[in-house]
């Protein structure tokens, strides 16, 4: 398994010979609903050049953090997507030839070799939008990915999990409203799928960000915090901070074992 961040919520998994590209955003700026002003995420580089084939496009929400039109309009059509109910319908308006909405509870299978599961995600005005199960069918292997930091608590019917992707910081706006509820979620993970690893996403990247919305946001936590709430709760979990464009390689001995 190669996991390579690409900056704020973007992912390319590449798992069983299958490239799956996760919440992308590759080009232009980020804004929401055009207001530059409100919020406008400038990256400072560009990410690294993915593979020519692409199996699957992953959608989580329907957002233009997870659904960045942009780059949606930018990518082949014939490329699968799966995402929320919110989410394949932007895939849809966008052209997009094969695109599966996934409600929760409800499976996917990609190419015989990856069960993808729709979990409850984080609740986005009065939607709440999906978290995701992937289970490698052979050799049995999980990864779960939810990129807020709202885990269901029946992700712990699925325990034990490989690999949790998922922040590890909080995200504030004032009186302690959670827009990203990494720290806790992190601990709590940790605690009911003891996994191998946690990377943390959705705060990191090359990326510069302006905007009003800035003002009212405030970060609570780090990684440093949270390995040590795991080490004092004798949890061997470790905690990854992805850089941006570097491939990080878990589950190799796994893998050749079977």
């Amino acid at each position: 398994m190669q996991l390579t961040y690409l900056g704020s919520n973007s992912w390319l998994w590449q798992w069983e010979n299958l490239n799956i590209l996760v919440d992308p955003w590759l080009v232009d700026d980020l804004v929401f609903g055009n207001l530059t002003w409100l919020f406008r995420g400038i990256r400072q580089e560009k990410p690294p050049q993915l593979p020519e084939r692409i199996d699957l496009i992953l959608l989580s929400q329907g957002l233009e953090d997870h659904a960045h039109k942009p780059t949606l309009k930018m990518l082949d059509k014939r490329i699968p997507v799966v995402g929320s109910p919110n989410a394949a319908a932007v895939a849809e308006d966008l052209g997009y030839e094969t695109v599966t909405s996934l409600p929760h509870g409800e499976t996917y299978i990609l190419q015989e070799k990856i069960e993808i599961r729709a979990l409850p995600g984080a609740p986005i005005g009065l939607d709440q939008e999906n978290a995701y199960l992937l289970t490698a069918l052979t050799p049995h292997q999980r990864l779960y990915y939810e990129p807020h930091g709202f885990p269901p608590e029946e992700v712990k019917d699925y325990s034990p999990v490989d690999i949790v992707i998922n922040p590890i910081v909080n995200l504030e706006f004032p009186l302690s409203l959670p827009l990203i509820k990494g720290r806790e979620s992190a601990i709590q993970l940790a605690q009911w799928l003891k996994p191998q690893a946690i990377i943390g996403t959705a705060a990191g990247g090359k990326i510069d960000f302006e905007g009003v919305l800035l003002s009212l946001l405030k970060a609570k936590g780090s990684a440093e915090d949270v390995r040590s709430h795991l080490q004092q709760q004798n949890l061997d979990t470790k905690i990854i901070e992805p850089q941006q464009g570097e491939p990080i390689t878990l589950l190799e001995e796994q893998t050749e074992v079977s």
